[in-house]
């Protein structure tokens, strides 16, 4: 059942897979193409919690930059965090950087080709070791991302809830994944999560597995995978400044290297965290001016929501004290900007990042 199962499933992928910019396709590979290594953990690091749409762009702009992996470790980290800035979870832009030179300066530049060696780098995890061992070296490893999880769990009808079903869901994973084209079949497990076995009216007519999937055959595929209640997010307050200074430039700081958005550019605000508010007045600003109300907005975090009370003053002279570096507003698409903080800058100047054209 084992083989019948993976072949029918790699027989799909090599009629029906993406083509993704760091993907080797079957045919490639028939004719002696072999993935980059750098290029998988590249874009597996980028992909965790990021569509493939969003991910192509920065992976096509991190790769032109930074060619190899020794090219990155040897990046600044400020720009490796402007680089990365608008693609979110910050804490993978840190954790690329410091695998990198682990790579490159304790590894001569060759990543290691085990789930084992890959785990012992910085920010890799179970899944990241899995895939890369998978992909890039055919290592026999059960990889298991969200589209793996929904297929698996329709096609074995798994009822126990997530997160606690993962290590069966695992198993099963391991007990299909094959010796032979390992990465190929981890790759079409998760296209065929992406593109027929969808959260929302799967194509299951067009599944390889539809005669198999025990879901289609005696419930409702879109009821899995079946999900432990989720807690409704905390909302924290706060607040966020923005200053221009007479020659249209704003005032802009960095964040802390730790915690949330570490390392990234930020305006003034409070001290909001994910676990308490922050003050949301202007009575909090950084320095005296002609604060106006310039609006709120919003923005969901992983664990919480945050909402921020905007203010504006400006053109305003520079005032004395270390209160953080000024850019023009012109060129702020250069600095590291989480997309909260352009949406703080946005609600003050709306025109602050033009619009792509087309």
């Amino acid at each position: 059942m084992k083989q019948d199962k993976s072949a029918i499933l790699l027989a799909w992928y090599d009629r029906h897979h993406r083509d993704l910019p760091w993907r080797i396709s079957p045919a490639a590979a028939k004719d002696g193409a072999v993935p980059d290594p750098y290029h998988i953990w590249m874009s597996e690091v980028m992909l965790q919690q990021t569509t493939v749409a969003a991910v192509k762009a920065y992976f096509a702009k991190f790769i032109s930059r930074w060619p190899t992996v020794t090219d990155l470790a040897k990046a600044p980290n400020e720009d490796v965090m402007a680089a990365w800035a608008g693609l979110g979870y910050y804490a993978r832009a840190r954790n690329l950087k410091k695998c990198a030179e682990a790579v490159a300066f304790k590894h001569g530049g060759t990543f290691p080709d085990t789930e084992e060696g890959l785990r012992a780098l910085p920010g890799i995890g179970d899944y990241t070791s899995a895939a890369v061992a998978a992909i890039a070296f055919n290592r026999p490893s059960a990889v298991m991302d969200g589209n793996v999880e929904r297929v698996i769990s329709r096609l074995f009808a798994i009822d126990a809830p997530l997160p606690g079903s993962k290590p069966q869901m695992k198993a099963k994973v391991a007990n299909l994944t094959p010796t032979d084209r390992p990465g190929d079949f981890a790759q079409a497990m998760m296209d065929l999560g992406a593109t027929i076995c969808t959260p929302r009216r799967p194509a299951c007519a067009l599944c390889p597995f539809n005669g198999d999937c025990l879901a289609l055959a005696t419930d409702d595929p879109e009821r899995f995978p079946v999900k432990a209640a989720k807690k409704a997010k905390s909302v924290r307050l706060g607040a966020a400044f923005i200053a221009v200074d007479r020659d249209g430039r704003l005032l802009l700081r960095k964040r802390v290297d730790s915690g949330l958005l570490g390392g990234m550019t930020e305006v003034p605000t409070t001290a909001w965290t994910s676990r308490q508010d922050g003050e949301t007045g202007v009575d909090a600003a950084p320095f005296p001016a002609a604060w106006q109300p310039a609006g709120a907005i919003s923005h969901v975090f992983t664990h919480f929501e945050l909402r921020l009370s905007i203010f504006r003053a400006g053109p305003i002279d520079i005032p004395s004290g270390d209160h953080g570096f000024w850019v023009p507003v012109i060129e702020l698409d250069g600095e590291a900007l989480p997309t909260v903080m352009k949406k703080a800058i946005v609600a003050a100047i709306p025109t602050a990042f033009p619009t792509p054209k087309g």
